[in-house]
């Protein structure tokens, strides 16, 4: 019996062929990334001018929030002196200049600049979506796991449904319930807020306060500080979490199932394995690279999903000011808000492909 071999081509070496291999998969990462990088630019501007053009669609906003609040002389010296008189085309220009210089403009309702509201109520926001997405790992990746262990039994289905239900029901119609049956009948935890009065006079006296409460609680060393702000978050993160442990539970099921049925499980599953080991050791794994590539939407749907959930629990970030001035019109306000929550969402989208990319090798262009 002969056995060819394959030598390497005439001047080449094995090593020279593994290190040319190795090249040219690090140069199609290096491209995936450089192009996702440069379509960040193009992302941000279109949604800047979409933003920008549906605001002023509706007239001017100094008219938009104080029209039939001053006489038409006032109105029109205010408009004026604002530059709103002049063509559309050359608003768009100036706003674009100072997006670049960091200048998302004046509220008129409190007369603060947007970059302040911004950093005051941002950190809010950001705290409630940390919440979020961790009762999301909790509940959704567990219980995709359970899901896709009880393959088509009632364990299985009735995980399914309740995936369904997670994702469907609406967000402020979970914190209601919740509000309703932990905070009213049980009394167990707090109604609304971030943190009860006195906790909040504790971490305001701190010198580098953050505006994330749980950091600012730690900051202060007191036990009582640190599960008051504790209490007060677990409904509203439970409500927001639950939107997407939807996601992630059926996502898990699919893709521990798909990995279940693969060749080098069966191999496993004939020497002997248990299928408890096999789903702990073979299937867990590959089954969270979705959940990796997911989670860039999903913080969109967050971020969504946090107007709602900030208004039903009182929770003061971006989303609750978000509707206090969509409720007074003030719509420099909102649109600085808007652009910086779609720039949020763009930049964690990127952020996401990178990990995913460095994952799983098959995420090139």
């Amino acid at each position: 019996m002969t056995t060819t071999v394959s030598s390497p081509a005439p001047g080449t070496t094995p090593g020279a062929e593994r290190t040319k291999t190795k090249r040219r998969s690090g140069g199609g990462l290096g491209r995936y990334l450089l192009i996702r990088a440069l379509l960040i630019i193009p992302t941000i501007f279109i949604l800047v001018t979409v933003v920008f053009f549906l605001m002023r669609s509706t007239g001017d906003p100094i008219t938009a929030a104080l029209g039939g609040k001053l006489p038409p002389a006032q109105l029109a010296q205010r408009i004026h002196e604002a530059g709103y008189d002049r063509p559309l085309f050359v608003q768009y220009v100036e706003y674009l200049g100072a997006l670049l210089r960091g200048d998302f403009g004046t509220t008129f309702t409190d007369n603060r600049p947007v970059t302040e509201v911004l950093v005051t109520y941002g950190a809010a926001t950001l705290e409630l979506a940390f919440y979020a997405l961790v009762i999301a790992f909790i509940v959704g990746i567990p219980l995709g796991l359970v899901a896709a262990y009880f393959r088509d039994k009632p364990a299985d289905a009735t995980l399914r449904v309740s995936a369904i239900l997670f994702y469907a029901t609406p967000v402020f119609f979970v914190g209601l319930v919740l509000k309703l049956v932990f905070s009213i009948w049980l009394g167990w935890l707090p109604v609304a807020g971030r943190a009860s009065t006195s906790s909040e006079i504790a971490m305001q006296t701190l010198e580098n306060k953050t505006g994330i409460y749980l950091i600012d609680a730690f900051q202060t060393g007191d036990p009582e500080v640190i599960g008051d702000v504790l209490s007060h978050a677990i409904l509203p993160g439970i409500a927001l979490g639950l939107l997407t442990a939807g996601v992630f539970l059926r996502l898990v099921r699919t893709n521990v199932i798909g990995t279940l049925g693969t060749d080098y499980v069966d191999a496993a599953r004939s020497r002997g394995v248990s299928e408890s080991r096999l789903l702990r050791k073979h299937a867990y794994r590959p089954a969270l690279i979705p959940i990796v590539t997911v989670i860039g939407l999903q913080i969109a749907l967050l971020l969504g999903g946090a107007v709602l959930t900030e208004r039903t629990f009182e929770w003061k970030g971006l989303g609750f000011q978000l509707v206090q001035y969509l409720q007074a019109r003030d719509f420099v306000a909102v649109q600085g808000m808007v652009v910086l929550l779609a720039v949020i969402v763009t930049l964690t989208n990127f952020i996401v492909d990178v990990i995913a990319a460095l994952i799983d090798p098959r995420v090139r262009y």
